[in-house]
């Protein structure tokens, strides 16, 4: 059973599907029904009894397994799925656009066919942030029949409260537009300037505030970013996501081959980066993709000796720490996360221990690919190949703050 997302279906003795579920890691969601100690309530051990067969489909993220769950439950109408059948749903994002005076809301349902939603969405937590920081800076009225008096939130600077000053309408209507234009997306510009208050915090030190931001930004993309996948698609081929793995990694070893990297297909991928604080502090990580896949029983994480704010230092003692584990298998491709410093240093260490294995980097704003012999290599963003590096980049980017993160805690509180 793989750990990732994807929709389990239970089927009993006949071959009918009695329950139709979702997990973010397929593994853990469906033992949990049938471990020894699990404490299942009345209903859910009758669902138990009735399993004879047990159905997945993996898709690439946890919004596409939560559209494909409300689409399954729709087809087969299994009889345990009551509370997706009668109605209760995950959380969106209601817009009365049609309203004299609209509003924007937080909503359990999407029953209104004037108003416009936004999800739904697996994450309620995510979502209220996005409406928090979206209301900062789009104010915004959060009730269907706003009082004609000015209210709470007017004094805040977060409600326009539109009855009590209707000549202002036309702007109103202008805020709920581009309101609608973030939520489809255009969120660039107001990731930036939180990115810069983000970064005005870290300088200070102030940890607590550019987390908290960060936090923002996370939950924005998170609501923000469509799936990549319909859930027909996944209906069509329940192998969709196995051969779209395959698609990136034959992607890659083409766009490499024809910049005269030449690899075999790479069914082990390893991904470095750095983290530190000026220095202070200092991770280096180790992520691994195998057949196309996170493998998080291959992470490794390293704490750096080396001193100061010394990125290209740091990939070299990381390589270098590495290599020395013979017991663990080589991969087909090692990918940096940075530029030409970077690269160097990776292929001095491998170039002193004599051990050939192609190397790339990632250069973080532009998202160009930097062969070995310092080619770059500009793909579009939906190119299959830029996808699977940018996935591997990203989640070594994660692996390696998180364990910085921990070590500053404790080094604050020492």
């Amino acid at each position: 059973m793989p750990q990732s997302p994807g929709v389990y279906l239970y089927l009993n003795g006949r071959g009918k599907v009695i329950y139709v579920g979702k997990a973010k890691n397929l593994k853990h969601r469906v033992s949990s029904y049938f471990a020894p100690s699990a404490k299942l309530l009345g209903k859910t051990v009758l669902l138990v009894q009735e399993v004879k067969k047990i159905q997945i489909i993996q898709v690439e993220s946890e919004i596409e397994a939560l559209l494909l769950e409300a689409n399954l439950i729709k087809k087969y109408a299994p009889q345990y799925n009551i509370s997706m059948k009668y109605g209760a749903t995950f959380p969106s994002i209601r817009i009365t656009k049609k309203s004299l005076f609209p509003s924007v809301m937080y909503s359990r349902r999407m029953d209104d066919k004037k108003s416009v939603y936004f999800g739904p969405y697996p994450n309620g937590y995510a979502v209220r942030r996005v409406l928090k920081t979206m209301r900062r800076i789009f104010p915004y009225s959060s009730v269907v029949n706003h009082p004609k008096k000015v209210c709470l939130y007017y004094h805040l600077g977060l409600c326009p409260c539109p009855p009590v000053f209707p000549e202002k309408n036309e702007e109103y209507r202008k805020t709920i537009q581009h309101i609608i234009d973030f939520l489809h997306g255009k969120t660039k510009k107001i990731l930036r300037e939180l990115a810069t208050e983000r970064d005005a915090a870290s300088r200070t030190e102030d940890f607590e505030t550019a987390a908290a931001i960060q936090r923002q930004m996370s939950a924005i993309t998170y609501v923000t970013n469509p799936p990549l996948h319909q859930p027909y698609e996944y209906e069509t081929n329940p192998n969709l996501k196995t051969d779209l793995r395959m698609e990136e990694m034959v992607s890659l070893q083409k766009v490499l081959t024809d910049n005269d990297v030449y690899i075999a297909l790479p069914s082990r991928i390893e991904c470095y980066d750095i983290s530190n604080t000026q220095g202070t502090n200092a991770t280096a990580s180790m992520v691994v993709l195998r057949d196309g896949e996170i493998d998080t029983s291959q992470y490794r994480k390293f704490k750096m000796h080396a001193k100061g704010p010394n990125d290209f230092a740091m990939i070299k003692e990381v390589l270098t720490r590495r290599m020395k584990h013979v017991e663990w298998k080589y991969p087909e491709l090692i990918v940096v996360d940075g530029g030409k410093g970077q690269i160097s240093s990776a292929k001095n260490v491998l170039g002193d221990l004599n051990i050939t294995i192609p190397i790339i980097g990632l250069a973080k704003r532009e998202e160009i690919i930097i062969t070995s012999d310092f080619q770059e290599i500009v793909l579009p963003k939906r190119s299959p190949a830029l996808q699977l590096i940018m996935r591997i980049r990203n989640e070594a980017h994660r692996f390696a703050i998180t364990y910085h993160r921990k070590l500053r805690s404790k080094a604050t509180f020492l």
